[in-house]
């Protein structure tokens, strides 16, 4: 145990060194919060309103865009109240909370998009085959699986980590609550909670990597065996869109976790740790309906069916 006073709540500092910036912040991460929801659950009602759209692929995207939406709604909230609050005073068990959701969705999305390449390695490499290996019960047990082992993981550090009692710095120079400042106030040693966020990362990050780099030597190896070049591009435009979030996701957190622990790098990490948490769950309807010509055909279909209808 260590000495100090015990205490009941932590403070979000945010961004101190942003004075007078706070109002154009949050008008702009407002705004990109309300389009993160609007064009996740686009995705959603479309591909459920839409009976051509509803295969593997889309499926594993509807589970992705709902993450989407409930891994910004843990964290933005917050942000944009410590640009109002210089300081933000959250209590302790809604801390956890935070930190619990936020873990456990950013967890899960490793797993779906690992998940979503094992489909298209599927529908490239094996395409004869597709249709009976991705059957909808296969789906729905991958999909359900992801959900349970980011669960499992998370909520088993999160049962060791709420028993602990708080007595040290209260103060956590970040916006939102992460583990490691948690962990720093804790009275009691906090090395099994750290030595178990270390499997768990190392299992989930790099195991769910390299997962998805094996699954797409065999995809690009697959590919470049096509002879016409029409057919290639055809193949490669079925996973483009997954290949560029995979990308933007794995870039960011391999930044923040190679870098060195320095206070500069500290700052940086923290604004990678933003554009991660907001860009990307914006980008990804975009990403996914770009160059998608069976999501742009449903957008269209629906957007010309009501005035269709309205001139009945």
């Amino acid at each position: 145990m260590r000495n100090g006073t015990a205490i009941t709540e932590f403070i979000l500092l945010g961004f101190p060194g942003i004075q007078g910036l706070q109002t154009p912040l949050f008008i702009v991460i407002f705004l990109i919060y309300i389009l993160t929801i609007a064009g996740n659950g686009l995705i959603i009602v479309i591909v459920w309103a839409e009976p051509k759209l509803q295969i593997p692929m889309y499926f594993f995207l509807c589970n992705l865009s709902f993450l989407e939406i409930w891994y910004t709604t843990t964290v933005i909230p917050k942000l944009l109240e410590t640009l109002v609050v210089a300081r933000v005073v959250i209590c302790i068990p809604c801390c956890l909370v935070q930190a619990f959701f936020h873990f456990f969705l950013g967890t899960t999305e490793f797993l779906i998009l690992t998940v979503m390449s094992f489909d298209r390695y599927i529908a490239i490499c094996k395409p004869l085959r597709y249709s009976t290996i991705m059957t909808s019960n296969l789906c729905l047990q991958l999909a359900i699986s992801s959900w349970g082992v980011g669960f499992t993981i998370v909520f088993c550090q999160m049962l060791l980590l709420v028993q602990l009692s708080f007595c040290g710095n209260n103060v956590i120079n970040h916006f939102y609550c992460d583990v490691g400042p948690i962990l720093k106030a804790a009275c009691a040693d906090t090395t099994l909670l750290e030595l178990l966020g270390l499997m768990a990362t190392t299992l989930v990050i790099p195991g769910s990597l390299m997962f998805t780099m094996i699954s797409y030597i065999y995809i690009l190896s697959t590919i470049l065996r096509i002879p016409s070049a029409s057919g290639r591009q055809k193949a490669f435009s079925t996973c483009a869109s997954h290949l560029t979030v995979v990308t933007l996701l794995y870039g960011a957190v391999l930044f923040m976790y190679l870098r060195p622990s320095t206070h500069s790098s500290f700052k940086i990490n923290k604004v990678v740790s933003v554009l991660n948490t907001i860009l990307t769950p914006l980008l990804n309807p975009f990403i996914y309906t770009i160059r998608n010509k069976e999501v742009k055909g449903a957008l269209r279909k629906a957007m010309t069916c009501p005035k269709a209808h309205h001139q009945e």
